[in-house]
């Protein structure tokens, strides 16, 4: 048995997200860009690879990793590009989005000759949470003013509208792919190749998949556009599980039990969002409060059921663990950091990536 904390990857839950994108993909002609701001763990890469189209990025060093270890298309897109690493971007991309306008012409020579794209800012979103709302005021993520656009569209042959999040609501999809249409559809005629971005979990129980196919089937014919999808969570969802062990348990009001990983380290949108983690079973006459063993005094998981008392050495898994986990684990408080494990289709599990101090002290300086 794998030594705890551990990402436990299971390609069997993993399987089912990947013929739902294959689904959509035969039915729709829509591509789906694995968002590697969402995963990245890419021991899996080859799997995911049979049934997805490539990658999309939002750094240089993920666009390089796509291009590395996914293959198939490489997207590149970044709120803003450094001068010393554009040539290097786009040696690792098949397109280029920036932005704004003041960044595509800014490197306007170096990519010259490369397939280039826009992201547009629509002015609305299915964010329920500011922090994560690309329309917000203010907001810095594309440009937003079709007569600007307008005036840059013969240098660019796509646009990346990135403006749905955690929506599984598929008439809300369309009514905002509405307000696109309407507002920039004398633009998109003009492009090639048009992104819809990710935040549309298709993949999820009684999601309408043949609607959405057929509204993206629909919204391509209509305009003579190539789309793409940037699928993320929907990739990914309900594939892995964090796997802890648990340390200490003491009652202080209510029964706690102290186990050997930390939200702040190694989950860490549970804080930023203020959400709950999710744990399996969930079911009995006891009740505790799962908390890490950071110092973080807010350092906790959530409350969960269990059929019987926890103690010392018991063994948990705690669900949906592989979006936005990985790819933000650190070394809070010098917690170990979790290893990563793939449960193969047959069952077998195989460890491949451990941490050990040396990762930690190579971290710092």
């Amino acid at each position: 048995m794998l030594q705890t904390p551990y990402y436990l990857i299971d390609k069997a839950r993993l399987l089912p997200n990947m013929e739902k994108i294959a689904r959509l993909r035969d039915a729709s002609g829509a591509k789906s860009l694995l968002a590697l701001k969402c995963f990245a763990t890419w021991s899996v890469f080859d799997f995911m690879a049979q049934y997805m189209d490539g990658t999309t990025s939002s750094s240089l060093y993920e666009v390089r990793l796509g291009r590395e270890k996914f293959g198939k298309e490489t997207h590149a897109y970044s709120v803003a590009y450094a001068d010393h690493e554009i040539d290097e971007v786009l040696a690792h991309s098949d397109k280029i989005i920036f932005n704004t306008i003041g960044q595509l012409q800014r490197f306007d020579t170096q990519s010259a000759g490369h397939v280039r794209g826009l992201r547009v800012n629509p002015g609305v979103s299915t964010s329920d949470f500011d922090l994560a709302d690309p329309a917000r005021p203010f907001s810095r993520l594309g440009e937003h003013d079709p007569d600007q656009i307008a005036t840059v569209a013969d240098r660019i042959s796509g646009f990346m509208f990135h403006n749905n999040c955690e929506n599984a609501d598929f008439d809300r999809f369309d009514r905002m792919l509405g307000h696109i249409e309407q507002r920039f559809g004398f633009l998109i005629l003009q492009r090639e190749w048009i992104s819809l971005g990710g935040g549309i979990h298709f993949t999820g129980e009684g999601y309408p998949l043949e609607r959405l196919a057929e509204r993206l089937k629909r919204f391509a014919g209509e305009n003579e556009v190539q789309v793409y999808l940037e699928p993320g969570e929907a990739a990914i969802t309900n594939a892995a599980t964090l796997e802890v062990t648990v340390l200490d348990t003491l009652f202080n009001g209510k029964h706690l039990a102290i186990v050997d990983s930390s939200t702040e380290a190694h989950m860490l949108d549970l804080l930023i969002y203020r959400t709950s983690a999710r744990m399996l079973p969930d079911a009995g006459d006891h009740e505790f409060m799962i908390c890490g063993k950071s110092c973080l005094a807010g350092d906790v998981f959530g409350e969960f059921r269990f059929p019987e008392a926890l103690r010392a050495g018991d063994r948990l898994s705690i669900q949906d663990a592989a979006g936005y986990t990985m790819v933000k684990k650190n070394w809070f408080n010098g917690v170990k950091m979790p290893a990563i494990a793939i449960r193969e289709l047959d069952g077998t599990e195989r460890l491949v990536r451990d941490f050990d101090y040396h990762d930690f002290a190579a971290a710092l300086s």
